[in-house]
């Protein structure tokens, strides 16, 4: 299984299904590895700390609470509120403890858009949870853009000479990841240093 995808088990059901980890999901279920919280509040933490990395509308957010809660990952409890409706206190279940640690302890991939959004999402964890793995979560991803770099290159070079748009798409693809290396680079020392 690629680190695109995750199964899921039911706890309701018993079935497993795959589901791409290009989701907010992770990001909502991380914010109550935290702390419990209610689902207007973790939409607006997603707004106001990864909104550049994830487009989420309170909608969504709604509707991939409650997918996390038919999973098992998260648990709603009905609070009681004078003169108001009843709210929903959300929190992590263990299984969904163990869901999130599973999923902050594997690499991106090495497309730009998985380190785009699910890097920058672990990187936002651990860097409120475990401080002590930066270094780590950085060298693991470059070397995981280093093993698709190299891919690539292998790829690109048996390629015939006449697979003209083949060719150009696996090269943008290497810039991309190229370029992706010193961002990497970078950024690992501003975080380090910050």
């Amino acid at each position: 299984m690629s680190s695109q995808q995750v199964t899921i088990q039911n706890t309701k059901t018993g079935k497993s299904h795959h589901v791409g980890t290009l989701s907010p999901e992770m990001a909502l279920l991380g914010l109550l590895y935290g702390q419990p919280g209610y689902g207007y509040d973790l939409h607006r933490k997603v707004i106001n700390d990864l909104g550049q990395v994830w487009h989420l509308s309170q909608s969504q957010a709604y509707l991939i609470l409650k997918r996390l809660e038919v999973q098992g990952d998260i648990s709603m409890e009905e609070i009681s509120q004078e003169k108001l409706p009843a709210r929903q206190l959300l929190q992590i279940t263990e299984q969904g403890r163990k869901r999130f640690l599973g999923w902050l302890a594997t690499t991106s991939g090495g497309s730009t858009r998985a380190i785009r959004m699910e890097f920058v999402t672990r990187l936002y964890f651990i860097s409120q949870y475990f401080p002590e793995r930066l270094t780590q979560i950085f060298e693991d991803q470059k070397a995981e853009a280093r093993t698709h770099i190299q891919r690539l290159t292998t790829v690109h070079a048996e390629l015939p000479v006449n697979q003209i748009h083949n060719r150009m798409s696996l090269d943008l693809r290497l810039r991309q990841l190229h370029c992706v290396m010193e961002w990497l680079e970078e950024n690992q020392k501003t975080v380090q240093e910050g």
